[in-house]
């Protein structure tokens, strides 16, 4: 099991076993390189043994409010022994919420013979289990489950639904129906012969409760709070002892990262960038500019077909369940780069689901505002799906204004197609899920059909606001299931770690004080995160329409990797397999290769599935 995931760990490995108990541990590290970060970590009392994957930003004031109550025998000044020595004084749930970090951890109580499983508050750590019979086994990857000699390799027909509605296999759910994951912010509390029980010690939905006690009323004391929490967050995040550096794409997220790195910095930040040949998907020379004003010590790279050509046949075998988010190859490329330099790297993830940043956030209520009320949407929606793609570029007189606030890299055609899959939508929530949707009935796709399985999400507060809701649906669901997995796996592939300073809990709360007219003002998204990023970074360097970390996926994959999705798209292996249904994917790839690039979702989640299926033989 640790032979599967040394990618993660490369500098240490580490066992203990005690009575039938095992614990082991890859390391990478980060803090303390000597041996007295060694894991797995028994702590000072003896009753207690960790193993603890991750970083825990505030150890130093953790380490000064435990020594205040009492001495404690340190062997070292690593954050794993400080969270750890917190757990032994201060009981698991208490520790939890006290630090601020990234982890996924197994505890074993000596005494009690319990274990408990937790992860953090978003999500950002991975930690699967299974359970049979009396004996459980948990690991960062399912790689290392697979290792277990009697694992049950089913697949998870409510998993595959959801994989192909989604792209991604949302928590508790796990490719295998004997593996699940266990969700953000929760404790698995494990006795032999018991099955484990499952709490929650953080919620979302406690932070919007509080945000609305406590709202943020004031333009200017709000940009001031948050470039305070910001510093407060990024300065905790860049300790480490070994070499650091952060991702820029030039965007708000990442070049208000870098700008409050830099700030707190006696030298130039090392900073990374992938390029692309074409100006439509092309961000390298934003940031370019954004690092000659902070003055960072920038590299960058420029994405071939020859990269994508090398990267796309491992994505299967990388990602080590079905995982369709295409930015996933430029996401890989920027880590291996940045790891011939650095160790650790600081990135912009998660503005967009704190402070409304995607473009959906005020397109699909534009959208509802315009489709909810029209007749025979249903209908409509139909027959334009079907439509040739030369009737549908002649036929957008009409839809065309409404179709251009979807256009799809410039092109009219496809984006009118994906608005065709959302004119039957419900209602606003409804229409939300569709722009999420790859497959909207993945009925059709599955052999047997598909089992009605729902995303777990925990319990929402009352959310009477549109944008509230969609915030809420991507921090619990969106963020830990695509955005935190895909940064995941691609960085510990190469042994790179990388910290998100916008999900640091404080900065979290501070974001579900800002009013929806503090995230989005007179149609600018990320207002709030935009005067800030004004204290650092020229205006003039940033104001540009949202990109995103895209890639020219449909040109592609209908030239130089044609040859590579064709061969898993065979229907050949496709029936041999016995899981999909080869009549639909034919019918996509057709339109697909007729220039129907709105298919790109659906496309990619088949070529993952099966690039998946090769890596294990399948």
């Amino acid at each position: 099991m640790l032979d599967a995931i040394r990618h993660r760990g490369p500098d240490d490995e580490g066992v203990w076993g005690e009575g039938g108990t095992w614990l082991g541990q890859r390391r990478l590290s980060i803090i303390d390189l000597s041996p007295a970060g060694h894991q797995p970590m028994v702590s000072a009392c003896g009753r207690y043994v960790a193993t603890i994957n991750g970083e825990i930003y505030n150890f130093v004031t953790l380490r000064a409010e435990l020594e205040a109550t009492g001495k404690i025998a340190w062997r070292g000044h690593s954050d794993s022994e400080v969270l750890l020595e917190a757990i032994a004084r201060w009981g698991l749930v208490t520790a939890l919420r006290r630090a601020a970090g990234m982890f996924a951890l197994g505890l074993w109580d000596r005494q009690s013979r319990t274990l408990q499983l937790a992860r953090d508050r978003f999500g950002e750590k991975p930690l699967y289990y299974n359970l049979k019979g009396e004996t459980l086994s948990f690991a960062s990857e399912l790689g290392a489950l697979e290792q277990l000699p009697d694992l049950d390799l089913d697949l998870d027909p409510g998993a595959l639904s959801l994989y192909f509605r989604y792209g991604y296999i949302p928590a508790p759910y796990a490719i295998y129906s004997s593996v699940r994951k266990l969700p953000p912010a929760c404790v698995l509390t494990w006795r032999a012969g018991e099955a484990g029980a499952i709490t929650p010690y953080f919620s979302v939905s406690d932070l919007v409760e509080a945000g609305r006690a406590d709202p943020l009323t004031n333009d200017e004391s709000a940009i001031e709070a948050l470039d305070l929490a910001l510093r407060a967050a990024v300065g905790g995040q860049m300790v480490a002892d070994v070499p650091l550096g952060a991702f820029l794409s030039g965007g708000v997220d990442s070049s208000l990262i870098v700008g409050v790195m830099q700030a707190l910095s006696d030298r130039p930040v090392k900073t990374f960038t992938l390029g692309f040949e074409s100006p439509v998907f092309n961000e390298a020379e934003h940031a370019k500019a954004v690092a000659r004003h902070l003055g960072t010590d920038h590299t960058e790279h420029y994405v071939t077909v020859k990269d994508a050509q090398a990267i796309a046949p491992q994505l299967g075998d990388l990602y080590d369940e079905p995982f369709a988010d295409a930015s996933q190859i430029p996401t890989y490329l920027i880590s291996k780069m940045a790891r011939e330099h650095v160790t650790v790297s600081l990135t912009g993830d998660g503005g967009d689901e704190m402070f409304a940043g995607y473009v959906r956030y005020p397109g699909v209520p534009r959208l509802w505002k315009a489709i909810g009320k029209a007749p025979f949407r249903g209908l409509a929606g139909r027959f334009l799906a079907d439509l040739p793609m030369g009737l549908v570029e002649t036929g957008l007189a009409a839809l065309g204004p409404l179709a251009r606030q979807y256009t799809s890299r410039g092109r009219l055609g496809p984006a009118l197609r994906k608005v065709a899959r959302w004119l039957p939508a419900r209602d606003l929530d409804d229409l939300y899920e569709r722009t999420m949707t790859a497959w909207p009935d993945p009925a059709a796709l599955l052999v047997g059909g598909a089992v009605t399985t729902t995303a777990w999400r925990p319990d929402s507060p009352r959310l009477a606001r549109p944008l509230e809701r969609m915030l809420w649906r991507d921090s619990v669901d969106y963020l830990p299931g695509d955005i935190l997995c895909k940064v995941d796996r691609a960085a510990m592939a190469v042994a790179l770690e990388t910290r998100v300073p916008l999900l640091d809990h404080n900065v979290a709360a501070l974001a579900w004080r800002a009013p929806d007219g503090m995230k989005i003002r007179e149609g600018e998204t990320k207002w709030l995160m935009r005067r800030v990023l004004d204290r650092y970074v020229p205006r003039a360097l940033i104001d540009r329409p949202k990109m995103g970390f895209s890639v020219p996926l449909h040109d592609w994959l209908t030239k130089d990797l044609r040859d590579w999705a064709e061969g898993l798209l065979d229907p050949v292996v496709i029936v041999r397999q016995g899981v999909l249904n080869p009549e639909p994917v034919a019918r996509v790839w057709r339109r697909y290769l007729s220039g129907d690039s709105s298919a790109d979702h659906q496309i990619w989640t088949l070529l993952m599935f099966q690039s998946w299926m090769a890596a294990r033989g399948r």
